[in-house]
């Protein structure tokens, strides 16, 4: 039962939503509707505590707060996110819900029951038969959303911001999960419907989890910045305040950081260490519009006064004025070269442009309803239809489609125009026939070629920003299986499959006795480890069936089939593991409370597990654990991301994993060096490596021009505390200017 201090700080956290209802809820009966949501909630609720000890009623004020303050959704949305569990964790059912407030919550209410259920049923359900799809079929059912309120989605965010922002109070395993489906599914989501901050905080929150000694350094780092360079960045401001001024304007200069995630990104993408990121800081300049000028031109207008003070870098501007990205994002960035030698990004927008950014398609649509902007088609409205589209096709096999809509999710846009100069967008790195297929298809199903530019192209060509494209039709032409290895926009992909499928099964099996024929010509038995290898060396997305279907229509001809059974990475034999699994399987259902050292198949009945080598994990990374359907063990770095997919479409297979401190196994890792080429550099490095360390080399590659030397070596290191020391030793040989450890290749 609750207590006296429990109901205060239900009062008190209470008190925060009531004020923000009462500004956002201005009709007759919406205050008063929020107010009765709240108490039938907090009733329903009544003595059920969260996993971190507080009333559980905490949890829905919580995301009705964000729903409110942080998306800016009204009224309704206030009362379903306030309602959000009450028909999954009570015996209220939706009819009640529908008695007591209308059809409309009741609907949200509805919407939001299935998102849970569909989640929840993924650790509910241990059968093995349909378990590599459930859990994609799940996260379609959550986008059937999108066809039916878009809200439904927006509270959903809300609630998992919540869950993240708890997510210390879970367990590992499920912790995993949980992160695992918000970087792969809702980051991506949140980003493309425009939510900006909300986006940061789960992307941040997912790198504190995933790599917690990273994102501490950075945050340490950012900290000392934050002191070191604040009067700098107002210098910076004050002879852009004093521009402004004189020009009349009604403005707001905000200062920020870029994110840790966002940094530990940009390191890791292109391998540079944080003193190399020279945009950490960002200069926001809010202003309101005047009715003399359009919005953009008095952007370009601001931009004019900044280029006035300062010299500035042309080819990092960015015009998402004219046209907008594809969330609605509207700006215009350039970056300028400070007094104090420092890079800095200035932002510029409206006040409109801001409330877009920082809320949305929320935002979006109330500027629209207000007749603000005339903008029907935009790209977050047009690619909430090509999602319908294809949530609409029966066909689509769930797996496929969640692979497809992750990567139309994460995928950045280019503009391109028709002949008569309607422009269009589309995935970067889209053809001349995802172009076909964007206008209608039957004029991609019939396209035999394309003039780009007025140049004749093949369809295979890929387009570029500003290309205007037409595209030639034959009544006789027809898709052709070799187009999926071009194309690059799922519903174009999706097109050509629901053309061809008639022929797909027959290439399955064709490509099954092809694979199985291999196989026994070298005495290998088809397991699904060898099958989970030859989909990863030959990156089929669709998984085994894709495989076989690629090899039975000749994409994949096998000639290099024994250089794919060899891509397992070379270790040394010992006699154990140093991994711990934390719940790891036993007889079929997950035992959370067990706890024992993994060990080599040394005799019947021990497990054995797999260094993955897209990641490499070593000793003193963070790791997640996937059971495989051999029983076997496979160790990925938290913060890989092909264990991201993985744990979000087979979440079941999680297990929990730490490393041992009794290990004796030599791990590969990898790290690069550059530095000034000189006399005997070589040798120092290998006696430091070899005599004076005791560390054995797999592997050196160095190439030397102008006096400047780089490369790499792989070497057997025992944990992140060895590979640390080495690090540490060879940044001392003279000439090395810097080491770095990176992923083995």
């Amino acid at each position: 039962m609750f207590t006296e201090e429990d109901y205060k700080l239900i009062e008190r956290e209470f008190a925060g939503l009531r004020e923000s209802s009462l500004r956002r809820c201005t009709d007759d009966g919406q205050y008063e509707l929020v107010l009765k949501a709240f108490e039938f909630a907090n009733e329903a609720h009544k003595g059920v505590r969260r996993r971190s000890g507080e009333p559980y009623i905490l949890h829905p004020i919580a995301v009705a707060k964000i729903v409110v303050d942080e998306i800016g959704l009204g009224c309704k949305s206030i009362c379903a996110a306030l309602l959000h569990d009450v028909v999954e964790d009570t015996d209220f059912t939706v009819e009640d819900i529908q008695r007591l407030f209308g059809d409309k919550i009741a609907s949200l209410v509805e919407g939001l029951t299935k998102i849970k259920t569909a989640l929840d049923n993924d650790n509910k359900n241990k059968s093995q038969a349909n378990h590599r799809s459930l859990q994609a079929e799940n996260f379609r059912r959550i986008l059937v959303t999108l066809n039916d309120d878009v809200r439904i989605v927006l509270i959903k965010l809300a609630d998992r911001l919540h869950n993240v922002r708890t997510i210390q109070f879970m367990p590992e395993y499920k912790r995993d999960k949980i992160l695992s489906e918000t970087m792969y599914l809702f980051i991506p989501l949140a980003h493309r419907l425009g939510l900006y901050s909300i986006k940061s905080e789960m992307e941040n929150i997912w790198l504190k989890f995933r790599e917690p000694a990273a994102y501490a350094s950075i945050e340490q780092q950012l900290d000392k910045i934050m002191v070191d360079r604040e009067s700098l960045v107002d210098d910076f401001c004050n002879p852009i305040r004093a521009e402004l001024d004189k020009a009349g304007y009604k403005y707001q200069i905000l200062k920020r950081l870029k994110t840790p995630y966002s940094i530990w990104k940009k390191m890791t993408s292109k391998n540079i260490p944080f003193e190399q990121i020279y945009d950490i800081y960002a200069v926001r300049i809010i202003f309101e519009p005047n009715s003399e000028f359009t919005e953009r031109e008095q952007c370009w207008y601001i931009f004019s006064m900044i280029t006035g003070i300062y010299k500035y870098k042309p080819d990092r501007t960015r015009d998402w004025v004219d046209k907008p990205k594809a969330n609605g994002y509207e700006a215009l960035h350039l970056t300028v070269m400070g007094n104090g030698g420092n890079w800095v990004e200035v932002q510029i927008r409206s006040r409109r442009m801001n409330d877009i950014a920082e809320r949305g398609i929320a935002a979006h649509w109330k500027y629209k309803d207000a007749g603000v902007t005339n903008d029907s088609g935009s790209e977050i409205d047009r690619w909430l239809m090509q999602v319908s589209e294809i949530l609409e096709n029966p066909d689509v096999d769930a797996m496929k489609f969640l692979d497809e809509f992750h990567q139309e999710l994460v995928t950045s846009s280019i503009y391109v125009f028709t002949p008569k100069g309607e422009s269009k967008s589309l995935a970067k790195g889209a053809t001349a026939l995802d172009f076909a297929y964007s206008i209608h298809t039957h004029i991609g199903n019939h396209a035999i070629a394309a003039k780009v530019n007025q140049r004749l192209v093949p369809l295979s060509q890929v387009l570029s920003n500003g290309d205007q494209v037409e595209i030639i039709t034959s009544e006789s032409g027809k898709p052709k299986r070799e187009w999926l290895e071009f194309l690059q926009t799922g519903r174009a992909k999706t097109q050509v499959m629901d053309f061809l499928k008639t022929d797909v099964k027959n290439s399955i099996k064709e490509g099954m006795e092809i694979l199985d024929r291999k196989l026994d010509e070298r005495n290998i038995t088809e397991r699904s480890r060898v099958i989970k290898k030859l989909i990863d060396y030959y990156k089929t997305p669709g998984g085994k069936d894709d495989l076989y279907n690629r090899i039975g229509i000749g994409v994949i001809d096998l000639s290099d089939l024994d250089k794919a059974l060899r891509t397992n990475a070379e270790r040394r034999s010992v006699q154990m593991w140093g991994v711990k699994l934390l719940n790891p399987l036993r007889n079929g259902s997950i035992n959370k409370k067990s706890e024992f050292l993994l060990q080599e198949n040394i005799d019947q009945g021990t497990i054995s597990f797999n260094i993955a080598e897209c990641c490499s994990p070593i000793p003193g990374d963070s790791v997640v654990a996937f059971i495989e359907d051999d029983g076997t063990v496979t160790i990925h770095k938290k913060s890989c991301p092909k264990a991201n997919d993985l744990a979000s479409k087979e979440g079941h297979r999680i297990v929990s994993a730490k490393w041992s401190k009794h290990f004796m196994m030599s791990y590969l890792a990898r790290i690069s060096l550059e530095g000034i080429d000189r006399v005997g550099v070589l040798s120092d490095l290998t006696r430091v490596i070899s005599l004076v360390l005791g560390v054995n080399m797999r592997k050196l590659h160095i190439e030397t021009h102008d006096e400047i030397f780089e490369g790499f070596i792989d070497l057997y290191v025992h944990n992140t505390d060895d590979l640390d020391k080495l690090i540490k030793a060879i940044s001392k040989v003279k000439g090395i200017e810097r080491v770095k450890r990176v992923e083995l290749s």
